[in-house]
């Protein structure tokens, strides 16, 4: 087992990782900008190394400044959250060159799968089903035609490279094909530095459906069941939960089969997520492959009684899963809500100075924050400021506590998002589970 973890990461993810290396018995280094400087997570490790200024780039995303950390503190790995460095190949292969583990999949996995158009491939020669469009990245605007005109509008160009929304069209006509064809390429380059597009079937109104996995050395591969992700807005998740309302046990087996194919398609390492669109008809589509612990897990590890920031760790150290897919039990139901600091009518960024902040309790609630009141929720970084995540015997026991909790939380001084979580768990159709990713958009229409 390791001896001293370097959490390349900030807020709550950070504060998440070091508490569990705390229950391992593992010393623990976090890094952290200028900007926070007097963070909760910051205060919670043994060790602490400023590695630059507030821009992520100079600082959380600077490499060289954070091998540097790792190495002066003598941490033998290195964890590293979500975003920022967690699917960066070249960040991976050259911790394992130096001799610093990194606690999650190998480079070769983070390449392969962070290429989406390549993940697709490399699931559909495996025989597995993928969303239908093109295979590989599109080369021209000609090809992306050919492509739509095969499948049929409406289609979305996605970046290869992608994620959270960014890097991607929805194009209902030929004749708006080259144009947005374009925007997502540039956006795709300005943002993941990759200007490489595909292209896909655009589903009218799906369910967005992921499958938690975990993989040892030893090749051993098991799931941890689905969460259903629909809940968004411009492909930023909002709200999830655990179990599906509409995944049945066999459909449940089929998907949570499917997800372990495609990880041993790619000999996979380590925690990871793999992503499906569930369409009217309740087919499902592979879509693309996580290559990190997701924003999500909490509500997987309520259901499960499974760490999973312990299981990468251990999966990291090369210990096998002491676990094998029978021993999986899913015991009720999980809701998470992510709280942005952002207005709930515009959803602008709402930084600024917490003046109080009191988090809700009770049986079956938790709260993963790094907030306090007396914080500063600073402007240069993802707006997300807690998740609130409840756990009852069935989904409207779920639901029935994050109603209470969400009204129980007070977060003053800045704007968030717990109005419109509110509004959310108010709407009948929510209740119901009549949802689908169109559902938010409906909602704020109405």
């Amino acid at each position: 087992m390791f001896k001293k973890v370097l959490v390349a990461n900030r807020g709550e993810i950070a504060l998440r990782v070091i508490r569990a290396c705390k229950e391992l018995g593992i010393k623990t280094v976090t890094i952290h900008s200028e900007a926070d400087a007097a963070g909760l997570h910051v205060r919670a490790a043994d060790e602490k190394v400023c590695v630059g200024p507030a821009d992520a780039a100079l600082s959380y995303r600077n490499i060289p400044n954070v091998l540097s950390a790792a190495e002066i503190t003598g941490a033998d790995a290195i964890h590293p959250g979500y975003g920022f460095l967690s699917e960066n190949a070249h960040f991976a292969e050259v911790c394992e060159s130096i001799g610093i583990k990194f606690i999650g999949p190998t480079s070769d996995n983070i390449a392969m799968m962070g290429d989406k158009a390549k993940a697709r491939e490399v699931v559909a020669q495996r025989g597995l089903p993928i969303t239908p469009g093109s295979l590989g990245k599109l080369q021209s605007e000609d090809d992306a035609l050919r492509a739509a005109q095969k499948i049929g509008f409406p289609v979305i160009i996605k970046a290869t490279a992608g994620g959270g929304g960014r890097g991607m069209r929805v194009v209902s006509k030929a004749e708006d094909l080259g144009r947005a064809f374009r925007a997502a390429q540039a956006e795709a380059k300005s943002t993941f530095g990759n200007e490489g597009v595909y292209l896909e079937r655009y589903f009218l109104e799906p369910r967005h459906i992921e499958v938690q996995v975990l993989a040892d050395h030893q090749g051993h591969v098991i799931h941890l069941g689905e969460r259903d992700c629909s809940v968004q807005r411009r492909h930023q998740k909002l709200v999830e939960e655990t179990p599906s309302p509409v995944i049945d046990d066999k459909l449940r087996r089929d998907i949570g089969y499917v997800a372990v194919e495609a990880v041993r398609a790619v000999q996979y390492r380590n925690v990871g997520t793999i992503e499906f669109l569930l369409d009217k008809d309740r087919n499902f589509f592979f879509m693309e492959v996580n290559t990190r612990i997701q924003v999500e897990h909490p509500i997987t590890e309520m259901v499960t009684g499974i760490d999973l920031i312990k299981e990468q760790i251990r999966l990291a150290a090369g210990q096998p899963l002491t676990i094998r897919q029978r021993d999986v039990m899913i015991n009720g139901h999980s809701i998470e809500c992510r709280i942005n600091a952002e207005d709930p009518e515009t959803f602008t960024p709402s930084p600024g100075l917490i003046t109080k902040y009191s988090a809700p309790g009770g049986f079956g609630v938790r709260v993963d924050s790094a907030m306090e009141s007396g914080a500063t929720v600073v402007p240069h970084y993802d707006s997300m400021i807690a998740k609130l995540i409840t756990h009852g015997r069935d989904r409207q026991e779920a639901i029935a506590r994050m109603r209470r909790a969400l009204d129980e939380f007070v977060i003053d001084g800045i704007k968030t998002t717990i109005p419109l979580h509110r509004r959310i768990f108010d709407d009948a159709n929510f209740q119901k589970s009549h949802v689908s990713t169109a559902f938010l958009e409906q909602l704020l229409a109405r």
